[in-house]
C-alpha cells in the first residue's frame, strides 16, 4: 500500500467516524399539517412556504386550505392536522368539547375585515328586525351578528337568519334573496365593488379583539416543532412589514383576488408579532378570551364556558 493511499484512507476513516459521532447528516424534516382558510390573517403562513421559511427551521409544512370552517374544525378534531388556524371563539368551542389543544399565538384581530354589509336604505341595527340576514352559522360572522344585535336589545328572534357560507353572503346580497350580509374579507371587498349601494353597517372594530384568530396545536404535538413554527410565523411577519407589496402578493394569489381589492382588508387587520404575543397572552387577551367566550355561548356554541386558564400556552416561546 502507497503512503499517499494509506494516509487517505486513514482520513477518510477519521471524517466517516467524525461524521456519524456528530450526527451531522442533515436531519429529515419534520411534517407538520397545518388547516388554513383563504383569509388574509393567516397571511405570514403563506409567505412562509412562498420564502422557504418552514425548511429554514427543519419543518415540510404542509398547508391544507378549507372554505368553511366547520371542514378545518372537523379536520384538526379528527387528528388529520397538527395545528389550525382557528377563530378565537372556535378554539374555545373545540376546547369546551374535549379536545386537547393549546393556543400557542394570537395571530390576528380584525377591525373592518368583519362586518354586516347592508344597503344603504338601512341605516342601524335596529333596521334590522325582520329582515333576512345571511350568514355561516357557528363563524365569526354568527359572533358578530349576535354580538351587535345584543348591542341593541335584540336577538336572533327579531331577524330571519339564512345560513350560507361566508363566500355566498355577499353574492346573494347583491341579487337581492337577502336583505342584509354578514361576512368577511376578502368577501367584504368584493361584494361592495359589486355593487356601489352597499356599506358597512357594523364591523368587528366596535368591539375590538371580538374576531380575531388564532394558531391552535394539538397538546401532544413536540414542543420543538411548534417553537419552530413559532419563529416562523415571526419572521414572516418581519418579512410582511418590511416588504408589504411583495408580501401583500403573496397573500392575495393565496386567497385568490388582486392586492388591489383587498388594500381595505389589509387596512382592517392587525397582525401580532411573537413580542406582542407575550404581553397579549398573559394580558389584555386573557380578558377578550372571557368576552368571546360569553357571547359564544350566548349564541350556543357551548353550555359551559371551559377554564380558560388551560387554553393558552406559551411554554414553547424561544
Amino acid at each position: 500500500m502507497s503512503t499517499r493511499f494509506y494516509h487517505l484512507l486513514v482520513l477518510s476513516l477519521i471524517a466517516a467516524f467524525l461524521f456519524a459521532a456528530c450526527g451531522s447528516a442533515p436531519a429529515e424534516p419534520t411534517v407538520v399539517r397545518i388547516g388554513t382558510q383563504p383569509w388574509i390573517g393567516y397571511g405570514p403562513w403563506w409567505i412562509a412556504k412562498e420564502k422557504g421559511l418552514f425548511e429554514k427551521y427543519g419543518l415540510q409544512a404542509e398547508l391544507v386550505d378549507f372554505i368553511e370552517d366547520k371542514e378545518v374544525n372537523a379536520a384538526f378534531a379528527s387528528g388529520d392536522m397538527d395545528a389550525a388556524n382557528l377563530a378565537t371563539h372556535t378554539a374555545i368551542k373545540l376546547f369546551a368539547s374535549g379536545l386537547d389543544l393549546k393556543i400557542v399565538l394570537l395571530e390576528d384581530a380584525s377591525y373592518q375585515a368583519d362586518a354586516v354589509l347592508a344597503p344603504s336604505a338601512i341605516t342601524s341595527i335596529a333596521n334590522l328586525k325582520g329582515k333576512k340576514i345571511a350568514y355561516e352559522e357557528g363563524t365569526t360572522s354568527d359572533l358578530l351578528i349576535n354580538y351587535a344585535l345584543s348591542q341593541n336589545g335584540m336577538t336572533l328572534a327579531d331577524i330571519e337568519p339564512v345560513f350560507m357560507p361566508a363566500a355566498d353572503a355577499g353574492v346573494t346580497l347583491i341579487a337581492g334573496q337577502v336583505d342584509v350580509a354578514v361576512t368577511y374579507e376578502p368577501y367584504i371587498s368584493a361584494a361592495l365593488a359589486g355593487n356601489s349601494d352597499l356599506k358597512l353597517l357594523y364591523s368587528a372594530a366596535e368591539r375590538p379583539g371580538l374576531i380575531s384568530d388564532v394558531l391552535a396545536i394539538r397538546s401532544d404535538l413536540d414542543p420543538k416543532v411548534a417553537t419552530a413554527l413559532l419563529k416562523v410565523w415571526d419572521e414572516a411577519l418581519s418579512f410582511y412589514k418590511g416588504n408589504p407589496d411583495e408580501a401583500k402578493a403573496i397573500i392575495a394569489k393565496a386567497v385568490g383576488a388582486s392586492p388591489e381589492e383587498l388594500q381595505t382588508a389589509f387596512d382592517g387587520v392587525q397582525f401580532y408579532s411573537l413580542e406582542e404575543n407575550k404581553a397579549e397572552l398573559s394580558g389584555e387577551f386573557a380578558n377578550t378570551l372571557k368576552d368571546v367566550a360569553e357571547v359564544a355561548k350566548s349564541i350556543g356554541l357551548f353550555d359551559t364556558v371551559p377554564d380558560l386558564t388551560k387554553i393558552v400556552d406559551t411554554s414553547a416561546y424561544p
